[in-house]
């Protein structure tokens, strides 16, 4: 998806990364090589940029992971990206662009834009990232030697998600894994409070005495698929969005006069956890180690000259 707060708001609004790997793959099959270029529409002007593959990886991780996280976790990260935006290209030749720099796809960050962010740090995080970058250079993830749709997230509550019960289509390298590292995330479990009043206008749902919540249908980790507050049905991703909760893995608790929301996680839960990446790391596991947890039955590939 932050950038605690960049990557997080990426995560929230789905993101990010969303329902893409619906597109069937075109006729021609694209062939990559070391000079791929990447066509981007910025969001600020409208304008298509085309840039060096490599160079737009090192702007995404720049975007979408915090600077403080490990080197092994970045590298995990600039393997993901890599591999999400050349899924992106090979099913966009005949479109205008291959990818947004918005959370819309990933979160890519100019040179000129990462200087005004970091300032005086500027060389030693430019530094950090590129390296992350270089060591794992034109490395991409596929799955019955196809390039796979490397999607991730910020934290999640525990376990991530199986693809269909997040989006539609069952993936079958996007498969719900333990993720228990992501506890040392600070958007790991959130508790908001919601006077009786606002929580009704919130959902659109008109004057009561009394509010009752029951959750009539949810994923195995916990996330809500569907639930009837007061006799009216909602679907998770309804809830989520009007009390602008950072996951469908919450409970709702009615009080005497406030309504109680927890929720768990930061993001759509499907394939790579951030925040699991970098407690992976921080105990001594390689990027690769990461890559082949969250994305079962991969392997990695290298760009050839």
């Amino acid at each position: 998806m932050k950038k605690v707060l960049l990557f997080s708001l990426l995560f929230l609004m789905v993101p990010t990364i969303i329902v893409l790997y619906f597109f069937q793959l075109e006729e021609s099959t694209f062939h990559f090589t070391q000079n791929t270029t990447v066509r981007i529409l910025r969001h600020a002007t409208g304008e298509i940029e085309v840039i060096p593959l490599e160079e737009y990886v090192i702007g995404v991780v720049a975007g979408e992971m915090p600077i403080s996280f490990e080197p092994e976790a970045l590298k995990a990260q600039a393997v993901a990206s890599r591999s999400y935006v050349m899924y992106q290209i090979a099913r966009r030749q005949k479109k205008e662009y291959d990818v947004v720099d918005t959370v819309s796809n990933q979160v890519y960050i100019d040179m000129d834009t990462l200087k005004k962010k970091w300032k005086d740090n500027y060389e030693e995080n430019y530094q950090k990232v590129s390296q992350a970058v270089q060591n794992t250079a034109y490395q991409y993830i596929v799955y019955d030697d196809e390039v796979i749709d490397a999607l991730f997230f910020s934290t999640s509550p525990g376990y991530t998600e199986n693809s269909e019960d997040v989006f539609v289509s069952k993936v079958p390298y996007l498969r719900s894994v333990s993720s228990s590292w992501d506890s040392i995330s600070p958007v790991f479990q959130e508790v908001e409070t919601f006077s009786k009043k606002e929580f009704l206008e919130k959902l659109n749902l008109p004057d009561a005495e009394n509010i009752t919540v029951k959750i009539t249908d949810q994923t195995k980790t916990g996330r809500v698929n569907s639930i009837t507050i007061n006799e009216k049905k909602f679907t998770g991703s309804q809830v989520m969005s009007l009390l602008n909760l950072r996951s469908k893995c919450f409970t709702i608790t009615p009080g005497n006069d406030t309504i109680t929301v927890q929720t768990k996680g930061y993001g759509h839960g499907v394939g790579m956890s951030q925040y699991g990446a970098q407690g992976m790391a921080k105990e001594g596991y390689n990027y690769l180690d990461i890559l082949k947890h969250y994305y079962t039955g991969v392997e990695i590939k290298k760009i050839k000259t």
